[in-house]
């Protein structure tokens, strides 16, 4: 039988958010932002979760977030680093074997349709990512805003979460990457495309798995929640 295990990531300060409370603990229709999040890979086929969190937040994260709301699939709560690509090494300590989804607890929304589709591609393709066609038009431009490009829209989409490896796969390129040293990764797909030559498919995510960055995301959050009911 095969292992699924979530690494839900939930150490960020969430600057741009404009708030003195980590955006993942803002309340959000009666409970913190990272709890909708957790609630749903908890309703999901997934085996178990790796939550990681602030450094000193272990205990509060156990007692307030894991404890109070039941979240029972929460096998290991560790400590992020510095960077996202620090938390998500932290979090990869602690498995292993299986596949791993790796999600921003920020993308609070998330629902288990596509937890279960990631969960069917990656068991195909070993390494694919969540995302959307881009409804906009994408512009390339140099470091003074000239524009040098426009790539075809049909072919641009916009990158989410979950993003999902087979284990060996993940762990060794990130093993590599850190070892490198290379701090422009931004996101997982990013590791396995620079160090190996594996494949990285795309799965169709929605438009309504939005992340919470900005004040305005807070809004558009609450509307989707209430319509979920």
């Amino acid at each position: 039988m095969n292992k699924f295990t979530a690494i839900v990531l939930a150490a960020g300060s969430g600057k741009r958010m404009e708030q003195e409370v980590p955006k993942q603990y803002m309340n959000l229709c009666g409970a913190p932002l990272m709890v909708h999040c957790l609630r749903t890979f908890q309703e999901s086929s997934v085996n178990e979760i790796v939550l990681v969190v602030t450094p000193g937040d272990v205990d509060y994260c156990k007692k307030e977030i894991v404890d109070r709301y039941g979240i029972t699939k929460v096998t290991h709560i560790v400590e992020g680093g510095a960077q996202r690509y620090d938390s998500v090494y932290a979090g990869l300590q602690v498995i292993n074997d299986g596949y791993v989804l790796i999600h921003d607890s920020a993308r609070a929304f998330v629902s288990v349709d596509i937890i279960h589709r990631c969960m069917s591609g990656v068991l195909i393709y070993d390494s694919c990512v969540v995302g959307m066609p881009s409804k906009d038009t994408v512009k390339l431009t140099d470091n003074r805003r000239k524009v040098l490009s426009t790539p075809d829209r049909s072919t641009v989409w916009i990158v989410q979460t979950p993003q999902c490896f087979e284990y060996n796969l993940i762990r060794g390129a990130y093993d590599k990457i850190m070892t490198i040293g290379d701090s422009s990764v931004t996101d997982d797909a990013m590791v396995v495309e620079k160090v190996t030559d594996h494949e990285v498919h795309m799965i169709e995510g929605s438009y309504r798995n939005i992340k919470v960055t900005t004040p305005e995301d807070i809004y558009v959050g609450e509307a989707f929640l209430k319509s979920k009911g």
